[in-house]
C-alpha cells in the first residue's frame, strides 16, 4: 500500500514537471526579447543583398543553427558541479584557475562592449526621435544618457526577476509592431529577387561569398548567449535534475518563435525592395527601416522606425547587462579568491552596478565611433564561446560524456568555424 502511494506520488511529481509553468513562459520571451534586438533591423540588407538562393539557405539553417548552438552552451553550464555555479565557475572547474580567469575575461569583453553600443544606441535613438519626431529642442546630451541609462538600471535594482520580467513585457509591443510592419510591406512585394536567383550579389559577391558573410550576420542577430548563463542557473534551482530537459524544450520553443517572425520580416523586406535597393541600404550604413521609410516615403515608418528601434535596444541591453554583470563579478571574484579575499554578493553586485552605469553613461555621452569596431571584434569571441567552447567541452569533460556522438555536435563545429572564419574576413577585407 505504502509502495503504491510512493509511486503515484512520484508519478504526480514526474506529471507537475512535464507541465509548463509561469517562469518557462517568462524565460522563453527573455531569450528572444535579449536575441531579437536593434541587429535584426539590419539583417534583412545582409541575408538578402544576395538574392533569393542565400536567403532560402539561411531560412533553413536559422534554427538548427542557433538551437543546437545555445543548447550545447546551456548544457555546459548545467554540468558544473555546484548547483548555483554560473558560466566563468564551471569554465574555472572544468578547465582550471589559469583558463578560467582567461574565457572570464573573453567573455566579459565579448559583451561589456555591446552594452556600450546599446548605451550609445539608446542615447542617439531617442535623441533623433525627440528632435525629427517630436520636432523638439535636441536635450543636452549627457543629461539624457544619464535620464535613459540610469532609468534602465533602476530595473536591474529589482534583480534578474524583474529584468526578465521587463524584457518578456517588451518582447509583446516589439513582435506586433514587428509583424504589423512585416503586413505593411505585402502590398509592396515584388518579383525582382526571383529574377535572377543565381547571379551574384549586388554587392558584387558570388553566391558562396554572399552565405559565407551573411551566417555570421544571422548567428548574432539570434544571439542570446549574454543570458543564457543566468538563465541555466535558474532552472537549475527551479527543476533540479529535470533543467536539462526544461532547458531544451524553453530553448526549442523560444528559438521556433524567433526564426517564425524575424524571417517573416526578413522575407517581407527582401521582397518589397531589389537587391540594388539593398546594396544601396548597405551602402548608406542604415537600419532597413530608415532605407524604407525614405524608400516609400511613409510617415508612418518613419514615427515605427524609432519606436522599435527603442524598445529593439531596451530588450537587448537589459538582456546583455545580465551577462556582463556576470562575467564581472567573476573576473572581481577570482581576483579576490588569489588574495584570499571575499565580497558579499549584494555589495558585489552593487559596485557592478555602479561601474555599469558611470561606464555606460561616460560612453554614450562621449558618443565615440570606436564602437562599431568594438562590436564587431567581439564577435569572434562569441563565436568561440558559444559554438566552440561547449564543444570541446563535450570531447573534454567527463560530465558531458553522454552528449558525445550526436550529429548536432559536428553541425555546430562547423557552424562555428564557418561564422568565425567569416567575422575575421570582414575584419581583414
Amino acid at each position: 500500500m505504502e509502495s503504491s502511494r510512493t509511486a503515484a506520488l512520484d508519478h504526480a511529481v514526474l506529471s507537475a514537471d512535464r507541465g509548463w509553468r509561469k517562469s518557462d513562459t517568462l524565460w522563453m520571451l527573455g531569450l528572444y526579447g535579449t536575441a531579437i534586438g536593434a541587429g535584426v533591423l539590419f539583417l534583412p540588407i545582409n541575408a538578402g543583398i544576395g538574392g533569393l538562393i542565400p536567403l532560402l539557405i539561411m531560412a533553413v539553417l536559422a534554427f538548427p543553427m542557433t538551437y543546437y548552438a545555445h543548447r550545447g552552451l546551456c548544457r555546459f553550464v548545467l554540468s558544473g558541479s555546484k548547483p548555483g555555479a554560473d558560466i566563468t565557475e564551471v569554465v574555472e572547474e572544468h578547465f582550471g584557475v589559469g583558463a578560467g580567469k582567461l574565457i572570464t575575461l573573453l567573455y566579459f569583453f565579448a559583451i561589456y562592449p555591446i552594452l556600450l553600443v546599446y548605451s550609445v544606441a539608446i542615447t542617439n535613438t531617442v535623441d533623433s526621435f525627440i528632435t525629427h519626431q517630436l520636432h523638439w529642442p535636441s536635450p543636452p546630451r549627457a543629461l539624457l544618457a544619464l535620464l535613459l541609462i540610469g532609468g534602465l538600471m533602476s530595473i536591474v535594482r529589482f534583480g534578474e526577476a524583474m529584468i526578465v520580467k521587463t524584457m518578456s513585457l517588451l518582447v509583446f509591443p516589439f513582435v506586433v509592431v514587428l509583424m504589423a510592419l512585416a503586413l505593411f510591406l505585402v502590398p509592396h512585394w515584388s518579383s525582382a529577387v526571383f529574377q535572377h536567383p543565381l547571379t551574384p550579389a549586388a554587392d558584387g559577391h558570388g553566391l558562396l561569398i554572399t552565405l559565407w558573410l551573411a551566417i555570421p550576420v544571422m548567428v548574432f542577430s539570434f544571439n542570446h548567449s549574454p543570458i543564457i548563463s543566468a538563465f541555466a542557473v535558474a532552472k537549475r534551482e527551479e527543476y533540479g535534475e529535470q533543467a536539462e530537459r526544461k532547458c531544451s524544450r524553453i530553448l526549442a520553443f523560444s528559438h521556433l518563435m524567433m526564426v517564425l517572425t524575424v524571417m517573416f520580416f526578413v522575407f517581407s523586406c527582401v521582397l518589397s525592395l531589389s537587391p540594388a535597393d539593398l546594396a544601396a541600404a548597405k551602402a548608406q550604413n542604415i537600419s532597413i527601416l530608415s532605407y524604407l521609410a525614405n524608400h516609400f516615403a511613409t510617415p508612418l515608418l518613419a514615427w515605427l522606425a524609432p519606436i522599435i528601434a527603442i524598445v529593439a535596444i531596451t530588450k537587448s541591453f537589459l538582456g546583455h547587462y545580465l551577462g556582463a554583470r556576470e562575467g564581472f563579478n567573476g573576473l572581481v571574484i577570482k581576483s579576490l579568491r588569489s588574495r584570499g579575499k571575499t565580497l558579499p554578493a549584494a555589495r558585489l553586485n552593487r559596485l557592478t552596478a555602479l561601474f555599469m552605469l558611470l561606464s555606460s553613461w561616460l560612453v554614450a555621452t562621449l558618443n565615440p565611433s570606436i564602437l562599431g569596431m568594438i562590436e564587431t571584434l567581439g564577435g569572434p569571441v562569441i563565436a568561440i564561446l558559444l559554438f566552440l567552447m561547449p564543444m570541446y567541452a563535450i570531447h573534454k569533460v567527463p560530465a558531458m560524456r553522454r552528449y558525445r556522438g550526436a550529429l548536432s555536435n559536428a553541425f555546430v563545429t562547423v557552424a562555428g568555424l564557418i561564422a568565425l572564419s567569416g567575422i575575421l574576413f570582414s575584419l581583414l577585407g
